[in-house]
């Protein structure tokens, strides 16, 4: 195949896969986001499916009492109470558990060591001060740490997206207007302000998204004003307008594909950032509610139980290679864009 016959998406994607550690990282990556997508399936206190008495329940799916299994109590059934697992192992029953026997908030009451205990066979990775499980901590704290980074990267990007393209197409006032405005919301105190709404407001992952998305929008905006500047006075443009097509048409049509390029290659570190702004907060205390799994929950833990290295050790090596593997695929992005590089 010829290079004239290759199209343009297509010689992007040969230059990032010529980058092997950006693009096994992209695998790596999506591997284990995919794997934490599926959390419940692979750490849950509840069995997958079951047999008990002839018949085949599914207790992740649904809420059973005790009294299905033989308990004395109509409150939902334990499935870590020995005498439960019991129950599975008479009369031909059983039951299919997943791969680690603990949800991010199951407390394990059996636990042989007091808390916080160390790695185990129970526990892959120890419990932390409350006897939770670890693993199952970080693999759910690990989804929420994605998925709050991929919104506020959604978020920043659509809002980076209007603003640059308003004040880089249109120039002039409204550019001159949008920059001191820029410059004023950005000299804003922005941990001052979580403080005084966390303060306020019940702690939740919206409020928080909407917090930093407020600010979250203004490094990426320069980036694109600077293309559509540069832009605009092209050829192609002038000659879309002499054609007479609308502002809209131009932008959407012509100038934003030509100035794709910071925002693509910035995807990879605004979500690394925005993952570590997470961290930090939960570190702090700023950010989601205690109840929810959290990185920065875990090494604030770590912090205050210094004898207990596992929790410390475990989350800072899930953060280092979280942010690892987003840095090499933000730098295969931007080889992979430099149109100097053959493919």
């Amino acid at each position: 195949m010829s290079a004239a016959s290759v199209s343009p998406g297509r010689r992007v994607w040969l230059r990032f896969r010529q980058n092997r550690r950006g693009y096994w990282s992209l695998i790596i990556f999506t591997v284990l986001f995919g794997l934490s997508l599926i959390a419940e399936l692979i750490s849950n206190d509840k069995p997958l499916i079951a047999r008990y008495n002839g018949e085949l329940v599914f207790p992740i799916a649904k809420d059973y009492s005790e009294k299905v299994f033989g308990g004395d109590f109509d409150s939902p059934a334990d499935y870590l109470d020995p005498f439960i697992q019991d129950q599975f192992k008479t009369n031909g029953n059983w039951a299919i558990y997943p791969f680690n026997h603990y949800r991010f908030d199951t407390l394990n009451y059996f636990a042989k060591s007091p808390n916080p205990a160390p790695p185990s066979a129970d526990n892959w990775l120890g419990t932390d001060d409350r006897g939770r499980d670890v693993f199952a901590r970080l693999l759910y704290g690990f989804r929420v740490s994605i998925l709050f980074g991929l919104a506020l990267t959604i978020t920043g990007v659509l809002l980076g997206l209007l603003t640059g393209a308003v004040q880089g197409y249109f120039a002039g006032r409204t550019d001159l207007f949008f920059q001191r405005f820029i410059e004023i919301w950005g000299s804003m105190p922005e941990l001052y302000l979580l403080i005084i709404f966390t303060s306020i407001f019940d702690p939740s992952i919206g409020l928080l998204l909407i917090l930093l998305s407020l600010f979250g929008w203004m490094g990426l905006s320069d980036y694109v004003r600077a293309d559509f500047l540069r832009n605009r006075n092209l050829e192609y443009v002038q000659a879309a307008r002499a054609l007479g097509l609308s502002n809209g048409q131009i932008i959407w049509r012509h100038v934003l594909p030509n100035s794709m390029t910071p925002v693509v290659t910035f995807l990879p570190f605004r979500m690394s950032a925005a993952i570590l702004a997470l961290t930090s907060l939960d570190f702090l205390g700023l950010g989601v509610p205690p109840s929810t799994a959290s990185l920065g929950e875990l090494l604030a833990q770590g912090k205050n139980n210094l004898d207990a290295w596992w929790i410390a050790l475990s989350t800072f090596a899930v953060l280092t290679i979280t942010l690892l593997l987003l840095t090499n695929i933000g730098d295969a992005l931007r080889n992979a864009l430099d149109v100097r590089r053959k493919a």
